[in-house]
């Protein structure tokens, strides 16, 4: 689940903390810089494991500060495929059961990955697997809180890092002093995008929640 990753990066440390251990002012700055970040390709970022190299530093004309090119290794949060966690159900809706591990919150178990056959309750706005009996069929709901064993299937990276702003075509009919700037975004409203997300599935003996396997 946990993983040591081994990084490098330049840091820059501002003149008022020159009075501080430079491996104290560093590891300060790496935290502040990656700590509850996602890197592309890597995962989330938790905290610094350890400073393995520091090579010269400099102060460039015009700023103050010390520039140091740091090795080191971090620990990150990026579960191995076919991993077994346990979570909570943060939540469902018609995309599946969304499950958070308190500090991680982008989980899906999509609804062909759940226990079949299940069903998605409109009312409750839970999750239902109609489990099979001699004596007929149980509804186990999904309920919102509940512990949940899950089976990492897959992990979708997604590069947030800001574009520029697109370029308006000139507009020929456009009269002049007449604005050609593009409509503002309709979509800002919308639902910002997860840089990291873990795809689940439960459809396994012994996945799902805790509770169906205790009792």
């Amino acid at each position: 689940m946990f993983v040591v990753v081994e990084m490098v990066d330049t840091v820059r440390i501002p003149p008022w903390n020159f009075q501080r251990q430079l491996n104290e002012a560093i590891s300060e700055e790496l935290n502040k810089k990656l700590a509850n970040k996602v890197v592309y390709n890597v995962g989330l970022c938790i905290c610094l494991y350890d400073i393995t190299k520091l090579e010269d530093s400099y102060i460039f004309p015009g700023d103050g500060a010390s520039h140091t090119k740091v090795h080191f290794r971090y620990v990150v949060f990026h579960p191995f495929l076919d991993e077994i966690l346990v979570g909570k159900i943060k939540y469902c809706s018609q995309e599946g059961v969304h499950v958070t591990m308190g500090f991680f919150d982008d989980i899906l178990i999509p609804p062909e990955s759940l226990q079949q056959p299940a069903k998605f309750d409109e009312a409750e706005q839970v999750w239902v697997w109609e489990y099979e009996t001699d004596e007929g069929a149980h509804d186990l709901y999904m309920d919102q809180g509940e512990d949940i064993r899950f089976r990492v299937t897959d992990e979708v990276f997604l590069d947030t890092s800001p574009t520029g702003p697109t370029t308006a075509t000139p507009d020929p009919q456009a009269k002049p002093g007449q604005s050609t700037a593009p409509p503002p975004a309709e979509d800002s409203g919308q639902k910002k995008e997860a840089p990291y997300t873990l795809i689940g599935t439960i459809c396994e003996p012994g996945l799902g929640l805790l509770s169906w396997w205790n009792s």
